[in-house]
C-alpha cells in the first residue's frame, strides 16, 4: 500500500519450474527475448496502461495498487508488433476500496479472506458491466 514517488516496472521470466524469477532488462536483451526497441515499446505501453487503469479504477473509488501484464509479438510476415497479450481483471490487479482499503482482488483467495465471488462482482458492478 505504499505510494511510490514514481511507477516501478519489474520483469519476470514466466516459468513455473523456476517460480517466475525476477529478471533485468539486460537478461531480456541478452537472451534475445526482446530488443532494446521492443523494451522501449513495452515500457511505454506499460506506463500508458497504468495511467488508463489508474484513472478508470479511481473513477469508481478503487485504488489500483499494482497489476501484472504480459506482452507478446504479433507477427505479420517478417514484421511484428508488440501487443498486450493479457487480460485486465481482479486476477491480474490488486484493487482496494479507496476509503476502506478493502481488498477486491486475487488476495481475497491468496490470503483466505473469503467472499471472492462477491468482491469480483462488486468490481464488475462498479464498472457497470454487471
Amino acid at each position: 500500500g505504499l505510494i511510490l514517488k514514481k511507477s516501478l516496472i519489474e520483469f519476470f521470466y514466466k516459468c513455473d519450474e523456476l517460480d517466475d524469477p525476477l529478471i533485468t532488462r539486460e537478461h531480456i536483451e541478452m537472451f534475445g527475448w526482446a530488443s532494446k526497441n521492443d523494451m522501449k515499446k513495452i515500457t511505454s505501453l506499460t506506463f500508458k496502461i497504468n495511467t488508463v487503469l489508474s484513472k478508470l479504477f479511481g473513477s469508481i473509488n478503487l485504488k489500483l495498487v499494482d497489476f501484472k501484464i504480459e506482452f507478446g509479438k504479433y507477427s505479420f510476415g517478417k514484421k511484428y508488433k508488440i501487443i498486450l497479450a493479457d487480460e485486465i481483471s481482479p486476477d491480474s490487479c490488486r484493487l482496494w476500496d479507496a476509503k476502506t482499503n478493502k481488498s477486491l482482488d486475487k488476495d481475497r483467495f491468496r490470503k483466505d479472506l473469503g467472499n471472492i465471488k462477491e468482491a469480483y462482482e462488486e468490481v464488475a458492478q462498479r464498472l457497470g458491466v454487471l
